[in-house]
Order: structure tokens, then sequence, then C-alpha cells
């Protein structure tokens, strides 16, 4: 494209906080980060505390380019933190502190018209443990122009049902092998196979474009009802905290970018393979990184 693309990100925004150290995360962030690393003109909608962490959160974005203007400051409520567990595996579980200022995103007549404006709008489900962020995320919805869902479940914080309704309003969806067998089940369906079990939720949500990532086995994409599949890229995991984030950056770029999609699904595999075998949620990634796994067969 000439220009660049247009996006907004909303809700958390916080730190993920292990045991020996404590990094800037929270899904809305990581995606937002990767998205304008790769050419994207991006805005957060969220809320901080006004606490030292809040101050490292707006000073992170506005030096990765990223648009503060609609991160409101909270008075009553700190900046989020997330306690992070890893397993052996480098996987990750978390316990999610609340409330916190991203819990309390009030609505404004300038975010509602920073969302329209917008050639993307990109949401989750954490968002909606709380009403206040839960209402805005709804007047938002009903604006954007384009939506893409990543479901992102965290138990306890989630209903099922409320996922149905927010995966109906999208236009790509975004999930886990896991979170796919979660809906799918839901729904009472018979145990079919992959991709019959995405073909089922892109026709009972009519979402355009659903992609499910596959861990270590790469991702499967279902595209104008074509799917594209990659088989992973080995790489040595050191976390794999935030290489979804990174992942589905990429894949919109790639996708409202009009590249093929094939060639999306498979740049989308290896960005997200480089962050699982760096540290944190949002290493530097160059191009001469991705081009060298685009390279091999994998």
């Amino acid at each position: 494209m000439d220009r660049k693309l247009k996006g907004v990100c909303f809700g958390e925004i916080l730190f993920d906080v292990f045991i020996e150290r404590k990094k800037i995360g929270g899904a809305p962030l990581n995606v937002a980060s990767r998205l304008s690393s790769l050419g994207g003109d991006i805005t957060v909608i969220s809320g901080v505390g006004n606490d030292a962490d809040g101050k490292i959160l707006m000073d992170y974005l506005k030096n990765q380019n990223i648009n503060t203007e609609a991160i409101q400051v909270n008075n009553g409520y700190s900046t989020g933190l997330v306690n992070v567990i890893l397993d052996e595996k480098g996987n990750a579980s978390y316990d999610i502190h609340y409330p916190s200022a991203w819990d309390k995103i009030e609505l404004s007549a300038k975010n509602i018209s920073l969302v329209k404006n917008a050639d993307f709008f990109v949401y989750g489900s954490l968002s909606t443990r709380d009403s206040v962020s839960e209402n805005t995320l709804k007047q938002f919805l009903s604006v954007a122009n384009y939506k893409v869902f990543d479901a992102n479940l965290r138990s306890p914080y989630y209903d099922i049902r409320k996922i149905l309704d927010l995966a109906f309003e999208a236009d790509l969806l975004k999930l886990n092998d896991d979170e796919l067998d979660e809906i799918y089940f839901y729904l009472n369906a018979d145990k079919k196979s992959l991709e019959q079990k995405i073909e089922f939720i892109a026709q009972k949500t009519n979402a355009k474009t659903v992609c499910v990532t596959l861990g270590a086995h790469g991702a499967i994409l279902f595209f104008e009802n074509k799917f594209y599949r990659n088989f992973g890229f080995k790489v040595n995991v050191m976390d794999t905290v935030g290489s979804g984030d990174s992942f589905l950056a990429a894949l919109i770029i790639n996708l409202l970018g009009k590249n093929n999609p094939q060639y999306a699904i498979d740049f989308s595999c290896a960005v997200g393979s480089i962050v699982a075998q760096s540290e944190g949620a949002n290493p530097t990634i160059t191009q001469l990184e991705i081009n060298e796994l685009l390279s091999i067969n994998p």
C-alpha cells in the first residue's frame, strides 16, 4: 500500500512479572508494538495508573511511534500487573491483578472518532471482565470498519457466551487450537477435522477470515473460503509470551496490505517463531531474520 494502514488496539497494557524480571506487555500493547514496527500507524486505547509503571508504559509506547493520546491516566486504579508462570516448555499461565486501570476505560467522543477513522480495530476478551471497559468496547464495535478479534482466553476471566458475542462481531477471528476446541464443543458440534471445525466456526460467527495458531506446528488460515497452512519453523523456544500477538500483527499487515495469503501466513509464523526464541513479548526483529526463516522449508 502507498499509505500506512491505520489501526486502533483496545484493552490491557501492563507489566508481565516473572520470577526474575518484569517486562512490558499486555496483548493489545504487544500487537500495537509489532504493528508499528511493521509500518502501521497505530493508536492504543487503554488506561494506566497515575504511577511510575504507567509513566514507563506511556514512554515505551511513544518510543515505539504509537499514538498515546487515547490512553487514560486513572487516579483511582493502578497500572496493570500480571504474574507469569512458565512451565518446563516455556508455555505461560497468568495471574492477572484486578481491578487495574485498563479495566476502567471510559468512552469519549475523541476515542469514538479514532476508531471510526481507522482501517482496523483490534480487541480481545480480557477487556470484558469489567463492565466499564466492556461497555466502552461495545460502542467501539458498533462503529469500527474492520474488526479483528483475538480471543486470548485467560481463565477464569471470561464467559464463553461473551466470547461468542465478541466473535460474532469479527471480520478476522484469531484463535489458538485450544480456544477453537473450547468454542467448538460449547456449540455442541460433533468432533471433526481441524478444517471442518474452522469452517463451522466461520459459518456460525460470519467471520470472513479465521486463523488458528497451532504452537510449534504453525498455523492455518481460512481466507475467502480457502485454506492456507504453515507447518511451523524449528526454533529453540525461550518463552512463548507475546508470540501470538506478533503473529497476529504480521497477519493483519499482510492481509490488509493485500499480500498473498500463503505469504501472509508464512511471514506471520516466522515472526511469531522469532519472538518465541527471544526473551519477553516485544524483542526487536529485523527483516533479515524474517527472511532467513522464510528461506527455510518448514
